[in-house]
């Protein structure tokens, strides 16, 4: 995909990633860390991350035909190196989604299942508390490489393209 309506499908399709991989982190982790939410969500906690995970590959596909039709620069190459790591970081929110919804999305609530022995509650526990942690983690990792990559392309984009002063305009 190169052109959407005669614009280049990078500047358009940047948006969906800009917006799902920052929401489908922070979903993750508010579903990591609390269940009920995980349950409510349910199935839509992983259908986002895969959403936006689908959406990483389209942008920097439609990134790398923009790059071959723009000034080569410093800045652009900057922004396509960092570009080229979002992947793996939305990889793991969608991986991480899924075992959170399968885990604690798909369970009842802690009051309609059965009463548990100390040694099973304390299991769920930690893997709750470690699946919270790994969430964070990663979810903070894919959110500074989106505002990195953002940072780098809009340096790329406007570095020496406007005035600050105005030149004429109304305003």
């Amino acid at each position: 995909m190169s052109l959407i309506n005669g614009l280049p499908a990078h500047v358009l399709l940047v948006h969906l990633v800009v917006v799902l991989v920052p929401l489908s982190a922070l979903a993750l982790v508010v579903c990591a860390v609390w269940p009920p939410a995980a349950r409510r969500l349910g199935l839509i906690l992983p259908v986002l991350a895969f959403v936006a995970l689908v959406s990483v590959p389209l942008t920097t596909q439609a990134g790398e035909w923009l790059e071959r039709h723009v000034d080569d620069t410093a800045l652009v190459r900057r922004h396509a190196e960092l570009g080229d790591g979002l992947l793996p970081w939305a990889g793991g929110v969608f991986l991480l989604a899924v075992a959170v919804w399968w885990v604690l999305g798909r369970r009842p609530a802690p009051e309609a299942a059965a009463p548990a022995t100390a040694g099973p509650m304390a299991v769920g526990t930690a893997v709750r508390i470690a699946a919270g942690v790994l969430s964070a983690v990663v979810a903070v990792g894919a959110v500074v490489d989106v505002y990195r990559i953002g940072d780098s392309g809009a340096k790329a984009a406007w570095t020496g393209g406007y005035s600050k002063t105005a030149t004429g305009g109304k305003g």
